[in-house]
């Protein structure tokens, strides 16, 4: 999501980056590239405005003209501008039990299914989460929403599928004395704001005196996106928001502009289709990945929640050993899955060099084809597969007998390459080495 804004700001940091003084003019060069990647970002002006100032005023003290490493202060000054325009970190506030949380939006924004993610990271989290199917106006919403609740196994309920506000009494009945502990409501959400929609929403916000009311917002709408958040701050009084599509080509300008706009924090944010891709939101996360400084925390965090210790461990034990077979390395390549696309990992990465991403997730996918086309007994032993054998994986997997030869012969060069790093020693010669 931030790629472009990434590269228009790294030109600003190579301005001052090897010389060996800094002027005023230097910064103020530097500064006005910024100014101009935000703007192509579509920031909002009044948040450009306010941030150079900021920014003008801290890059141009003393201390950073006569520091021996001029662009990394500069790129902390921007680091705590943007995390201070984001606003600190806020968690959800669920006092009552149950807790009720309100999910409000425009249609196609991802409320439904921002509902359904959220659900499923409270019930990871420990708690006991039930859903309330409320937008009867948006065709298969009710539905798309007990289908997700069935993946995740969440109870869903969705009344007489026609009143909104008698769906939410009786969800309220239904959900006394029951042992759930968070109760998130699916609302009705429309393609433009009108009355009808917010009068109904308020309606349904006296009802219930929720815990939270969560505003689904979509990156990729820009100001549109910041200008539909404002207003339904005015009418609800909303108490976060939730920013989906981040895993999308949006230029960043919504995550950088609702909490200046609105004054109210987001909450989480949407990084992927899947039900698991909900994350909290960290502006100092998003800050160091805004100036290509990596997110390795949430790398860790995701790697921490998605992948099985036990089995990872059992398979690094086994490479150590060069006793690994293409069977692990199946094994292997579906928990590195667990964490996302190959972009969206390498982007979380400090410094990743650019590679083509597009091009390593087809290898990966050819490979992958490549194994599953083998038999148990193939992965386990590949020294028994001969001409035939591999006429047959070619063909199951849709690749040539070159590709599968290719796999093969980078299997037993990492194979070698693991008992050399056993003995302690590092071969010489590790050019053209990939798998």
């Amino acid at each position: 999501m931030f790629e472009g804004l990434q590269e228009k700001l790294s030109k600003a940091f190579k301005a001052l980056s090897g010389k060996g003084k800094i002027t005023e003019k230097n910064i103020k060069e530097a500064i006005k590239m910024v100014k101009l990647s935000l703007l192509e970002a579509d920031v909002n002006y009044k948040v450009v405005k306010e941030f150079i100032a900021e920014v003008t005023e801290k890059a141009t003290g003393e201390e950073v003209l006569k520091s021996l490493t001029p662009d990394q202060m500069f790129i902390k000054i921007l680091r705590d501008e943007l995390i201070r325009v984001m606003g600190e970190k806020s968690q959800l506030s669920l006092v009552h039990s149950p807790s009720y949380v309100m999910m409000v939006g425009l249609q196609g924004s991802g409320k439904t299914t921002s509902a359904a993610k959220l659900a499923n990271l409270l019930k990871k989290k420990g708690k006991k989460p039930f859903l309330v199917a409320a937008d009867t106006y948006r065709p298969a919403a009710i539905d798309q929403l007990i289908t997700l609740g069935k993946k995740i196994d969440v109870p869903v309920f969705c009344g007489d599928r026609k009143n909104p506000v008698k769906i939410v009494r009786e969800a309220i009945k239904e959900v006394k004395d029951s042992g759930y502990n968070v109760v998130i409501f699916d609302t009705a959400g429309r393609l433009h704001i009108d009355d009808e929609m917010m009068n109904e929403l308020e309606e349904i916000k006296d009802i219930l005196n929720p815990d939270e009311i969560l505003m689904v917002v979509d990156a990729m709408a820009g100001q549109d996106a910041v200008n539909s958040a404002k207003i339904f701050n005015e009418r609800l009084d909303v108490t976060g928001y939730v920013v989906t599509k981040m895993d999308g080509d949006a230029r960043g300008g919504v995550i950088l502009s609702i909490r200046y706009i609105t004054n109210k924090p987001i909450k989480f944010i949407g990084v992927g289709e899947k039900i698991e891709d909900i994350e909290e939101f960290h502006p100092e996360r998003i800050a160091s990945r805004i100036l290509g400084l990596g997110d390795v925390l949430s790398l860790i965090e995701k790697a921490e929640q998605e992948l099985d210790k036990d089995k990872m461990q059992k398979l690094g034990k086994k490479m150590l050993n060069a006793e690994f077979t293409l069977e692990d390395f199946q094994e292997q390549l579906k928990e590195i899955k667990k964490l996302g696309s190959l972009s969206k990992i390498v982007e979380m990465l400090p410094g990743s060099p650019k590679v083509d991403v597009n091009q390593s997730e087809k290898e990966l996918k050819v490979i992958e084809a490549i194994i599953n086309s083998m038999t148990p007994e193939e992965r386990r032993n590949p020294k028994i597969l001969n001409a035939s054998r591999k006429k047959r994986i070619a063909k199951g997997s849709g690749t040539s007998v070159q590709e599968v030869n290719k796999l093969l012969k980078n299997y037993e060069e990492m194979k070698k390459m693991m008992k050399i790093f056993k003995k302690g020693k590092l071969p010489f010669n590790l050019k053209g080495f990939k798998i």
